[in-house]
């Protein structure tokens, strides 16, 4: 597959996107697909970068650059870009059942893409198109936070109607209704949420449960055997929450401090090393016996292992979420924000997260869960109890200047 390069990136930031988009992926699926381009460099800057890097800043919501002519009514369609296995389909393969209740209920048919494969790649396929205010051709699309945070800051989504979406704004849940890129969900609603945990092997680690980044990375009977994820975000997350910080309003003392303890755990070779989802091959087999993994690998592991087992730290976890939004010129957003809510009816919902197994930010779909499956209704990793919520914590936006700067220490860190 061929490999975007983001502009006026420098040449740590740009090593850290190839490793992160080179390492371990051979023929995985959506699952271990999902944060491959995490590293956030596209989150670099505002409308002051762009235009440095060449590309004319749009305007802002309401402006001529933002604004489309909504189709909806004359045009009964959605174009949906997805990743792959992120909707629920039949055991053939061959239908998606949520998707066609949705066109029969409401007479709109979707044409549903699974072009994602990860954001950087995605972003450079539309990025000439938004910025020369042109229709992408797509009405809906999912990214990760960073970049939908990108997107929206640069005037390149399009405001949400509430007026049509009754569900979402009732049932999304509480802990991603505030996100500090998006407040209120103006623009942006959540398809799942991704929690960064504590991963361990039980039998690697002789029945002792590993439950804090200080055990993974000053343990000595972990020595050698402990992964840290090459997404900046999490680890570093986590290592700030396990020091008292808040990732939500860290300062850039707190964030060197971060630094400074993972760097302690490379020098004395407690961490073995940085990964993207590969780790989970490792961990499965033993040679990791502990480390920082996105809740959903989890899931999948334990299905074939039951020595996989997870913690949730006491300090907190990272969660970060990947996101429905309209594209600036999209000729459809009516009928995209009606799709949108139809995600946030509890029956619809239920039936999605059966089958992708991430975070179900749609309240009020437990009971519905249970109807499909009572083990996943009372998976906390699929439906955070209101204590896990509660210890959940989102990475802050950072401006352009501490992009730049925090990116390159922690390529330097993990050796980009």
């Amino acid at each position: 597959m061929e490999q975007y390069e983001p502009e006026c990136l420098s040449a740590a930031q740009l090593a850290a996107i190839r490793r992160s988009l080179t390492h371990g992926r051979g023929a995985m699926t959506r699952r271990s697909l999902l944060r491959a381009s995490g590293m956030g460099a596209l989150a670099i800057g505002g409308l002051g970068t762009l235009s440095a890097c060449g590309i004319p800043a749009a305007k802002r919501e309401g402006d001529a650059a933002a604004a489309s002519d909504d189709h909806s009514a004359q045009e009964k369609q959605i174009n949906f870009s997805n990743w792959t296995e992120y909707m629920d389909v039949t055991e053939d393969g061959k239908g998606r059942p949520t998707l066609e209740a949705f066109t029969k209920r409401t007479g709109i048919q979707v044409k549903y893409t699974e072009d994602i494969n990860d954001n950087v790649e995605f972003f450079g396929k539309i990025k000439p198109q938004l910025a020369a205010g042109q229709d992408t051709g797509r009405d809906l699309i999912i990214v990760t936070d960073w970049l939908a945070a990108r997107i929206i800051r640069l005037g390149w989504a399009q405001k949400l109607d509430p007026t049509n979406l009754p569900h979402a704004f009732a049932n999304l849940s509480s802990q991603f209704r505030t996100p500090d890129w998006d407040p209120g969900r103006a623009y942006s609603y959540p398809w799942t949420g991704i929690p960064a945990v504590i991963a361990y092997n039980s039998k690697a680690t002789g029945g002792r449960k590993v439950d804090s980044i200080t055990q993974l990375l000053d343990d000595p009977a972990l020595k050698g055997r402990v992964g840290f994820l090459s997404e900046m975000r999490d680890s570093v997350g986590l290592t700030l929450l396990d020091m008292g910080k808040d990732p939500a309003s860290f300062t850039d003392a707190d964030f060197d401090a971060a630094i400074g303890r993972i760097q302690k755990g490379v020098d004395k070779k407690q961490i073995r090393r940085f990964t993207g989802n590969d780790y989970t091959a490792d961990l499965d087999k033993g040679d990791i016996a502990a480390c920082v993994a996105w809740a959903g690998d989890i899931i999948q592991l334990q299905a074939g292992n039951p020595d996989i087992k997870y913690a949730i730290p006491a300090a907190g976890y990272v969660t970060s979420t990947d996101n429905m939004l309209v594209p600036a010129q999209a000729r459809h957003k009516t009928n995209a924000e009606k799709l949108i809510d139809y995600y946030y009816e509890p029956p619809v919902a239920a039936e999605l997260a059966a089958y992708i197994n991430f975070v179900c930010p749609v309240d009020g779909v437990r009971e519905e869960l249970a109807k499909i499956d009572k083990g996943m209704a009372s998976n906390p990793l699929i439906l955070p109890d209101k204590e896990m919520a509660a210890r959940s914590h989102s990475f802050r936006s950072l401006s352009a200047e501490e992009e730049t700067a925090y990116e390159e220490k922690f390529a330097k860190l993990i050796g980009a």
